[in-house]
């Protein structure tokens, strides 16, 4: 083949290669997701509820809460089976405490963008001198609703960063005789009070999770002045 019958048959080759370069970029676009489309969740076994019950505290007993729990779980498509509301309740008409720690499994617990919030019970509350010093990864950055939404912090309007859990730092039942837990979950009167954590890690020199202040009342609107809308912490257990 002489020179110019080769720059030739380069010329070609090279103009068919151009020619097939759009076609093969149109076909991976087509091929991939939009650019705007939401991108599956991985399987979360910790949420933030993005609504509360609307009673206030009157949950409808811890049955209510994880009722409440499952319904929003499933609703966001979660595999799991057995979802848990971190509630404690107080020893009351002959029934025996029941601690929130208990309740919600072993762990680990990961969010709704697959961050892992606690490894296990331990991490969770910090038992040991590390853990406590190290803390837990629940915070604003990580504590999002079901919807893979983030929850109103201090600061936002409404501040909705007061949480439900009627426990103490350790994740338990009080034992004194001050009602902790707007009578175990049963009251939306406006007197009475529950113990909150703060999701967003604020608050002046209390910034735990779960046990940060009593609210002012049990009713929504108590609640909501004390810088929350009754949501819960929930947890799966299985």
């Amino acid at each position: 083949m002489t020179k110019t019958a080769r720059r030739s048959a380069s010329s070609l080759a090279l103009c068919a290669l151009l020619a097939a370069a759009p076609l093969a970029v149109l076909a991976q676009q087509a091929a991939a997701p939009a650019a705007t489309a939401e991108a599956p969740k991985p399987p979360f076994s910790f949420f933030v509820t993005s609504t509360g019950l609307g009673k206030g505290a009157d949950l409808g007993g811890l049955a209510g809460a994880d009722a409440h729990c499952q319904k929003l779980a499933e609703s966001a498509g979660s595999p799991f089976k057995t979802w848990r509301a971190y509630l404690s309740t107080q020893a009351a008409n002959g029934q025996p405490a029941v601690n929130a720690r208990d309740r919600i499994g072993q762990g680990p617990w990961v969010n709704t963008r697959g961050a892992v919030v606690a490894r296990n019970l331990s991490h969770l509350h910090g038992d040991t001198l590390d853990e406590a010093r190290l803390g837990n990864n629940v915070s604003w950055s990580t504590a999002f609703t079901e919807k893979n939404e983030p929850v109103k912090r201090a600061g936002d309007k409404p501040n909705e960063h007061d949480i439900l859990t009627g426990s103490t730092p350790e994740g338990r039942a009080f034992t004194d005789t001050a009602d902790k837990t707007c009578k175990n979950w049963t009251s939306g009167a406006e007197d009475g009070s529950a113990q909150v954590g703060h999701f967003d890690r604020t608050g002046g020199s209390n910034v735990s999770w779960n046990s940060t202040h009593p609210s002012r009342g049990c009713s929504q609107p108590k609640l909501v002045s004390s810088g929350g809308a009754g949501l819960l912490y929930c947890f799966a257990a299985n």
